[in-house]
């Protein structure tokens, strides 16, 4: 057992972020007709968008963030998930960004706003579009956020 989705945790959090965004959005965020827990841990750690989450921390950290995720971040797994979410945003952007996730909180999500986030290796992408919702387990307890996306661009040193 190589890959991280197949994980019995990370199937148990996959299944809470396509659960908490299908009752908030009422929508699916992947396909899940007929197809079981593992597969749909695997296509969401594959799909052609990023998908991250934090816990419910006073400092939140990440603990789910699939392939493109780990791309856009410049991160790997074991680095992402020691990473307070608020370190990929700037400086400037962080009581913005704090606005957003308690405006999240209240209406359980948020879509269509944006920002520019920064890699590891302080690489600056402005990411759009985002959907931003409120993750809750089977006993419907908060336990973190996630997010969703698949537009971004590199910002230049002239941006």
């Amino acid at each position: 057992m190589n890959n991280i989705w197949e994980k019995k945790e990370i199937i148990i959090w996959t299944q809470i972020i396509l659960n908490s965004y299908e009752k908030l959005l009422k929508k699916p965020l992947i396909t899940r007709i007929n197809i079981d827990e593992i597969t749909q841990a695997k296509n969401l750690f594959n799909a052609d968008f990023v998908v991250l989450s934090h816990n419910n921390n006073q400092d939140p950290l990440y603990n789910y963030g699939n392939q493109k995720a780990l791309m856009l971040w410049e991160m790997s797994w074991e680095e992402l998930i020691k990473t307070p979410s608020k370190n990929t945003t700037q400086p400037i952007s962080r009581e913005e960004r704090e606005a957003l996730l308690q405006e999240a909180n209240l209406k359980g999500y948020i879509t269509n706003y944006g920002g520019v986030r920064i890699s590891s290796t302080g690489k600056k992408y402005y990411i759009k579009d985002i959907i931003l919702w409120n993750l809750t387990d089977n006993e419907d307890k908060f336990c973190g956020q996630a997010a969703t996306f698949s537009q971004w661009e590199e910002l230049t040193v002239n941006n």
